[in-house]
């Protein structure tokens, strides 16, 4: 004697309906809006080519080499931007995932994800302006950066182009502006404030309000002790360096 088959809820049914329609919509928006952010791109390189901008960088006022960085400013911007540059390929799958997720519950853009060759591909190429196609375009030049570039060199185009609050653009400019010293001379603290500013510049540039400023340094060593870079007896001695 055949046993009956179950008969599916209907409340289950509509939900694995809503669930399909809700993919074929979120496919059917990834191809448009990465159509039209490779249309972005396209245009972008085709105005102003990534080579001749990056020559352009390099050949600015107080550029910055990789070599000329203190080893700890380059560990502490990593880890709070990045942590995970050394091994991606330019876009962070993680870190999108993780954005999309805290972006679709609040309705908003409030997480980008973004690694710091999109960052450095943004600044070069592309606006400020917080849109889907925007982000998809960072995403092909990011890719054709990571190609071109190796991991030393974008870092150091990087740290050349991003701003640092107070009208300071570029780790040259900020170092000497802010303490008065070029970037080698920088100590452990001057190089984790340095490294936490270009997450909000209006907020954590000393120059607008100390106390930002340290709470920001507190969460840049934190970071640094999490990803094990650091030790926290390490982390509670260059947070004395300010006193």
């Amino acid at each position: 004697m055949r046993k009956k088959r179950k008969k599916k809820h209907p409340v289950r049914k509509m939900f694995i309906g809503l669930l399909a329609v809700f993919f074929c919509v979120l496919i059917a928006a990834c191809a448009l809006f990465g159509m039209k952010g490779y249309q972005m791109y396209q245009e972008a390189v085709a105005e102003n080519p990534i080579n001749e901008r990056v020559e352009e960088i390099r050949s600015m006022e107080g550029f910055t080499s990789y070599s000329e960085l203190p080893q700890f400013y380059i560990d502490a911007t990593i880890s709070v931007e990045d942590h995970r540059f050394a091994k991606h390929c330019g876009i962070d799958l993680i870190a999108i995932g993780r954005a999309a997720w805290t972006d679709i519950r609040a309705m908003s853009f409030v997480e980008g994800g973004s690694t710091i060759t999109q960052q450095l591909a943004k600044n070069m190429l592309f606006t400020q302006d917080k849109k889907i196609e925007r982000k998809a375009a960072e995403v092909f030049a990011a890719l054709d950066m990571e190609a071109k570039y190796t991991k030393e060199e974008i870092f150091e185009l990087y740290v050349n182009t991003v701003y640092f609050g107070s009208g300071y653009y570029g780790i040259y400019q900020a170092s000497m502006g802010y303490f008065g010293k070029e970037p080698l001379e920088l100590s452990d603290y001057e190089c984790a404030m340095l490294a936490g500013i270009p997450n909000a510049p209006s907020a954590y540039s000393p120059d607008v309000g100390n106390e930002l400023a340290e709470k920001r340094v507190k969460q840049v060593l934190n970071s640094m002790v999490r990803q094990k870079i650091i030790t926290q007896e390490n982390a509670d001695r260059i947070e004395l360096e300010k006193k």
